[in-house]
């Protein structure tokens, strides 16, 4: 039998240079310098619509998340959930049954968009448009719409005109496929924010999105641009997470994050419990990754360049 000394267990602890030694010291490193960072919002609303035609990339996560981290800067944000799913709803605590006014009866029915606004429980600076489950027939509806591709737009129009206090941010959440709802998201913001995970077939479909946003740009939004992406689910131990993150810097290198988002349990298990990575654990790699992400977008501006 293997026997050790009581003198060598009582002087045993933790090699300084073992991995999780070192990747507690980074998470604490950047935990420090995200308690001091600044930055600053130039007091005009800055609209993304959050979309990749490419379901599981992590686009609603991404959303909820980048908007809670904004909100914890001191940025006014608001969320409008364009998916029948309603998770970006749920993850942000904001109840979305049947009878609660929601994003439907704005674009359906005229519906002002501050008569379906919510405050977050998460924050007095986090804000959202719900969807719920009619939502899912919106899509035939808007068909026969006067202006059915402006709805949005001029409801948020409308909207931003009407606050004594302007917003920062709007960060709409979109369906992963092409319909009246999406065109509508893309008719009413100026930027597009586009989660790609780091796995295999990962810019599958980026070529159909970018010929959307060129569609869009020509027949009803010529400010339409590609102007943040950001790469998730990250895993550092496998080559092929890095051989797309270099595939997607390569082609680009302007519009790519330097923040990766790795994959995380704390992550998948917030929205669970009605609530962002941000509040579910805001010191786990997760939550830090999206508040690092989200300074890096206050900072880089709508053209994707640092201020």
């Amino acid at each position: 039998m293997f026997h050790v000394k009581q003198s060598e267990t009582a002087s045993f602890s933790l090699p300084d240079d073992t991995p999780l030694a070192r990747e507690l010291a980074d998470l604490s490193a950047r935990r420090r310098a995200l308690a001091n960072v600044e930055v600053s919002f130039p007091g005009r609303t800055r609209i993304l619509t959050v979309s990749n035609q490419k379901g599981g990339v992590g686009k609603t996560t991404t959303t909820v998340n980048i908007a809670a981290a904004i909100a914890s800067l001191g940025g006014r944000v608001m969320v409008i959930d364009l998916d029948p799913q309603g998770n970006a709803s749920t993850a942000l605590g904001i109840p979305h049954s049947a009878d609660v006014p929601s994003i439907y009866d704005v674009l359906i029915d005229g519906f002002p968009l501050d008569d379906v606004v919510q405050q977050s429980p998460e924050s007095e600076l986090l804000f959202c448009a719900p969807s719920n489950i009619h939502l899912a027939g919106a899509e035939i509806e808007l068909v026969t719409q006067v202006a059915r591709e402006q709805r949005l737009k001029t409801a948020i129009d409308e909207y931003l005109a009407s606050l004594a206090q302007p917003l920062d941010f709007i960060l709409i959440d979109c369906p992963p496929s092409l319909g009246l709802l999406t065109i509508n998201a893309f008719t009413a913001a100026e930027e597009v924010f586009l989660p790609i995970q780091c796995e295999y077939y990962a810019l599958e479909g980026l070529s159909q999105l970018l010929g959307n946003v060129k569609m869009i740009q020509k027949h009803l939004n010529p400010k339409l641009h590609l102007s943040t992406i950001l790469l998730t689910m990250y895993d550092g131990r496998t080559k092929l997470a890095q051989q797309v993150a270099d595939e997607v810097r390569e082609h680009f290198s302007q519009e790519v994050l330097r923040t990766m988002i790795p994959r995380s349990v704390r992550i998948s298990e917030a929205p669970s419990f009605g609530q962002t990575v941000i509040a579910y654990d805001g010191n786990s790699a997760g939550a830090i990754a999206y508040r690092e992400a989200a300074v890096e977008i206050v900072r880089r501006g709508s053209n994707g360049e640092e201020a």
